[in-house]
């Protein structure tokens, strides 16, 4: 065989290995990326890729963002979460230890109604302990595959009367033919019911549920109404627990929803809230 022969022999050799090389590198990079992608998905950030590689170093960057950014919004959650339960103690508590003070030291005053009223804010302070722990014992699924049109159709028949008492309309449409979940059909009611019973509150009279896939191929189920839209200095607190604005809410209802879907593997958020609708999104990964 001539020299030339040899070289490009030679020369065909290597760039074989490059190419094989590159191949492994890449498809060694794509597991890396799927592996971290999982392990964020399932919540987990306790890891760290050892090598000292380029793609590595990036990797460990991004695992670090996410992580320290899920740590500030943990501890921002929990910062609104004990701002709202120490507000709501010392809303009862403060009348309760003042008004038997003032009994205690002023017999002029009506033992039996100041009695009463120290009752009902103590009743009342229990119902608010009774809510929290409601919430903090939420169950996980049972999920199994459901029917989207048949899901919404039974929200239509549960809330038809209510909704017609109250001289509003409540429609439904699921864009995408033979649409599945997989999921617990009792708690995904649970998230209907509050969310058309938010509507009804806020003088809706007209409510629509409508079903589809989005660009990414997941099920998403919007909530619209025509009602009073959510102030906007509340937008940020509406799924913090028993953050409410009502007088006789106990604050459980939106959080409880989202920490039904967040169960899911999915999402609730608020997406639209003006005059002209506001627009709640159940998301399903």
């Amino acid at each position: 065989m001539s020299t030339w022969i040899w070289i490009l022999i030679i020369v065909a050799g290597c760039i074989l290995s490059a190419l094989f090389a590159a191949s492994f590198i890449a498809r060694r990079d794509r597991e890396k990326v799927s592996f971290l992608m999982d392990a964020l998905e399932d919540g987990e950030t306790n890891f760290r890729f050892r090598e000292n590689t380029a793609i590595n170093r990036e990797l460990n960057r991004l695992r670090g963002i996410l992580d320290r950014k899920n740590t500030r919004n943990e501890a921002l959650s929990w910062n609104k979460l004990f701002r709202v339960i120490t507000h709501e103690i010392m809303n009862t508590v403060t009348p309760i230890a003042a008004l038997s003070d003032a009994l205690a030291k002023d017999d002029r005053l009506d033992v039996k109604a100041g009695l009463e009223t120290i009752s009902d804010s103590s009743n009342e302070l229990i119902r608010f302990v009774e809510s929290y722990r409601s919430f903090a014992k939420s169950v996980p699924p049972v999920c199994k595959p459901l029917m989207v049109s048949e899901l919404l159709e039974k929200v239509i028949r549960l809330h038809d009367s209510a909704v017609k008492e109250q001289g509003a309309e409540l429609t439904m449409e699921v864009h995408t033919t033979d649409l599945l979940i997989y999921a617990d059909e009792g708690q995904l009611l649970h998230v209907f019911n509050n969310l058309i019973k938010n509507a009804l509150e806020a003088s809706a009279t007209t409510i629509s549920i409508v079903a589809d896939l989005d660009t990414e191929d997941r099920t998403i189920i919007r909530i619209s109404n025509n009602g009073k839209p959510v102030p906007m200095h509340v937008r940020e607190e509406i799924f913090v627990p028993f953050y409410t604005t009502k007088p006789s809410g106990n604050g459980i209802g939106l959080s409880l929803s989202r920490r039904i879907m967040n169960a899911h593997n999915g999402d609730l958020k608020l997406v639209q809230s003006d005059d002209r609708q506001t627009v709640f999104a159940i998301v399903f990964a």
